[in-house]
């Protein structure tokens, strides 16, 4: 049995585009019975090698010629490749400021129990939005209740020693005076009647304290704001004084708070800016929410962690559109510069940091490293590497290399472009 197996390939040196040629034979060595076979196939198959050798290295010179074509990664045959440019020209552009915020409420508070006892009621909807005074929670009232008559009760029997001792000290002032009791008798009287005016008034503070607390089993809300959720429900034993007495939380949204921190170079660009510093928040789904807001807090220290400084902001919110706890971006606007507006397509990151493709005076592609400072909307603010009336490249930018020729054309002009109302069409005869 003959067994052949043939092995054809060539390799490319890309400068040189020399091709070399490799071709392998392996032959199974057959039996002695088919030796005539055997010569005579491999004659045959010696002829057919050469014929296959041709026609790979015809197929492979056809290759260097479409590999310089297509290396620059234009057209094919040096042809102009086409692309959209934009002419850019310097403008005032917002120096902007932006970080991470959060939102917070302006006054937060914990509504917490001031006596124990029975929670009986609650007298609010979770959530909801609450003026100061407004009664949340009921606590059951009957042992300040007995508590307070109590008191009343001794405060009554106070007032009658009182009236007693009162009695007893003039009666005793005119014996005193005719020396008819010693001096003694009168000084005992005149003490037992401060005494009773002493107890007096503490029944009359302790008659108070019974009243407060009687107050405090009606648990109010000590702010207008927005009510949470409720930590206790009806039936539930309350200790004031202790973790328990934590009965929900209210937060003042209006003004809402934003708390955000920038880095020192940034803090000291906003320390320098003369005029009014103009802050926006950009919401979860990239839209600006509305009316701005000002600054109400700048730190006076930097956190050594971090190395930024802890600032806050001030918003209207009489919608309550922003609720406490809610991330945002920041946008603090310190004042304008001159600067060019690139679009985000426009712009590539290298190793070597940011570049653009420009338009050279011959039609060739010419890259530019720029400097950008943040974003302007949807555009990069580049504030170094252009120049006036400078030609941006817009597209096909992976196509491009450096020298390459191009053919610009302005937005929406380019080949592909819808034509003019009749245009390209034949003319009537």
């Amino acid at each position: 049995m003959i067994v052949y197996y043939i092995k054809l390939g060539f390799q490319q040196d890309a400068p040189m585009a020399n091709f070399q040629f490799m071709i392998s034979l392996f032959v199974s060595v057959p039996p002695p019975f088919f030796q005539h076979q055997y010569q005579y196939k491999r004659r045959r198959l010696v002829n057919s090698l050469g014929g296959i050798a041709v026609l790979a290295f015809l197929t492979a010179c056809g290759q260097p010629e479409q590999a310089a074509q297509g290396s620059a990664g234009g057209p094919p045959g040096g042809m102009a490749l086409p692309v959209t440019v934009i002419d850019v020209q310097p403008q005032l552009v917002p120096i902007t400021l932006e970080a991470v915020g959060q939102t917070e409420g302006s006054k937060e508070v914990e509504v917490r129990a001031r006596v124990s006892g029975i929670v009986n009621k609650k007298l609010y909807t979770e959530g909801d939005t609450v003026k100061a005074g407004a009664v949340l929670f009921m606590i059951d009232p009957m042992p300040y209740e007995s508590a307070l008559a109590q008191a009343r009760a001794s405060l009554a029997q106070e007032k009658a020693n009182l009236e007693r001792a009162q009695r007893e000290g003039t009666r005793l002032k005119t014996l005193a005076e005719e020396k008819a009791i010693s001096q003694r008798e009168y000084d005992d009287a005149t003490s037992t009647l401060k005494t009773s005016q002493a107890q007096l008034t503490a029944s009359e503070a302790r008659v108070r304290d019974a009243e407060l607390n009687l107050s405090y089993t009606r648990v109010t809300a000590p702010i207008a704001g927005v009510t949470g959720r409720a930590l206790h429900s009806e039936g539930s034993l309350i200790t004031a004084g202790s973790e328990t007495s934590l009965m929900t939380a209210i937060s003042a949204t209006d003004p809402i708070w934003v708390r955000f921190s920038l880095s020192e170079s940034e803090t000291l660009q906003l320390r320098q800016t003369s005029g009014k510093t103009n802050v926006k928040l950009v919401l979860a789904d990239g839209s600006i929410y509305e009316p701005s807001g000002k600054l109400n807090f700048s730190g006076s220290s930097v956190d050594a962690r971090t190395g930024t400084v802890p600032l806050r902001a001030e918003f209207p919110n009489t919608k309550f559109a922003l609720l406490p706890g809610q991330f945002v971006r920041v946008q603090v606007t310190t004042g304008n510069r001159q600067a060019y507006l690139v679009p985000q397509s426009a712009l590539l990151q290298s190793d070597q940091g940011k570049v653009v493709f420009t338009v050279a005076p011959n039609n060739t592609v010419a890259p530019r490293p720029v400097e950008t400072s943040g974003w302007s909307g949807h555009d990069w603010v580049v504030t170094q590497g252009l120049n006036p009336g400078d030609k941006v490249i817009i597209d096909n930018l992976m196509k491009l290399r450096p020298g390459a020729p191009v053919a610009p054309h302005a937005p929406g002009q380019g080949p592909g472009a819808p034509n003019p109302a009749g245009a390209g069409s034949p003319a009537k005869k």
